[in-house]
């Protein structure tokens, strides 16, 4: 009896232009959309790993980039000063949802699971009887034909309403998402770039939710010594700048928004790597860099409680590992009933994939 074979690996042929266009979206990342930069790290990466050969070279990649309309000049006609185009920035967030989250196959109207039973469109493995209105793809055959020899023998046989049984369907539930990135300058300090795996976690649940869960909805907000929404288009452009962590009004704008929309499912997902640090404060800001402060945290504490009432959980992806930080997270996250991750940068995605998908939320009434 055979077991496993191993071959060998056979890589997948790719054509010049797939081969420089995947490496290309990964560098627009890095370089906050600028094309002339990311082309230039793409002419030193080629000098160095050989990536294009006498047939193809950089500059019948750019021709191509432009004739399929990935970028279109900013001065039409003069050949130099490329901007991405719409075509591009979608190809960016699918390859951000390969690289993360896998291949995923898009659902028909796919919502979250929850423990609940009800119309949805996936069948689970519990059974009830028959009840009017049930639809006949439903019932059980296998099931219900032997409900029938039970209840009436096999010699005649015959089967009744009383013996059909109904395969249960499971509920599913449409959710609003707010996502809040932190884009205070801690975020790109000490060497660390942590601002492109949060764009890229971003990307990646942007066009999963649009292609998987294309009922629910996501709002992004971006939060240093203030918070403001973004759109999902303008995320590979996004930057840190020379902020504070504005914690409190990331998460005033986020319960704002979810004010207004209607799903009973609610949730705010937090990617920060810092301490809470400023607040706005009689027109002007509140500002300690040196410790957690007692007012700021105060604040944070009671947006959490008031998150908690109001039945949205916060779920916190801490990208540092100081204790004391770590300390405010852990009170932070038992003042809203929610939850926290202390992970890498590398472990960002697949944490809040796993939590996204599994959706162990509450049925609200």
């Amino acid at each position: 009896m055979l077991g496993h074979r191993f071959l060998k690996f056979t890589p997948q042929n790719q054509s010049p232009f797939d081969k420089l266009f995947d490496i290309f979206k990964q560098l627009l990342t890095y370089t906050s959309g600028d094309v002339g930069e990311a082309l230039s790290w793409l002419t030193e990466l080629d000098k160095e790993y050989k990536l294009t050969n006498k047939d193809y070279g950089i500059g019948d990649f750019i021709n191509d980039l432009r004739d399929k309309g990935y970028i279109k000049e900013e001065q039409p006609g003069s050949g130099e000063g490329f901007a991405v185009t719409a075509k591009t920035e979608k190809a960016i967030r699918q390859s951000a949802l390969e690289r993360i989250f896998g291949k995923l196959k898009k659902g028909k109207q796919g919502n979250h699971k929850t423990t609940h039973t009800g119309s949805g469109d996936e069948m689970s493995s519990d059974l009830r009887n028959y009840q009017f209105g049930d639809s006949l793809e439903q019932i059980s055959m296998l099931e219900s034909f032997r409900n029938a020899q039970i209840n009436h023998g096999i010699s005649e046989f015959m089967m009744s309403e009383d013996d059909l049984l109904v395969q249960e369907k499971e509920h599913k539930s449409q959710t609003s998402t707010v996502l809040m990135i932190d884009i205070s300058h801690s975020m790109i300090l000490y060497g660390e770039d942590r601002i492109t795996p949060a764009k890229n976690v971003a990307m990646a649940l942007a066009e999963l939710i649009s292609t998987k869960y294309p009922k629910d909805t996501l709002d992004i907000i971006v939060f240093g010594d203030d918070a403001w929404q973004i759109e999902i288009k303008d995320l590979p452009y996004l930057q840190v700048g020379p902020y504070h962590t504005n914690t409190v009004a990331g998460l005033e704008l986020a319960m704002d928004i979810l004010r207004r929309r209607k799903n009973a499912n609610k949730q705010i997902f937090m990617i920060t790597d810092g301490k809470p640090s400023c607040i706005k404060e009689n027109g002007g800001y509140y500002k300690n860099s040196f410790g957690l402060d007692r007012k700021i945290v105060g604040k944070c504490l009671r947006l959490a409680d008031s998150c908690r009432r109001l039945k949205i959980p916060v779920t916190t992806f801490m990208i540092a590992t100081d204790p004391y930080l770590q300390s405010f997270v852990e009170e932070f996250t038992q003042a809203n009933a929610g939850k926290a991750f202390y992970t890498s940068l590398k472990g960002l995605g697949e944490y809040l994939f796993e939590d996204f998908e599994q959706n162990k939320k509450r049925r609200v009434r």
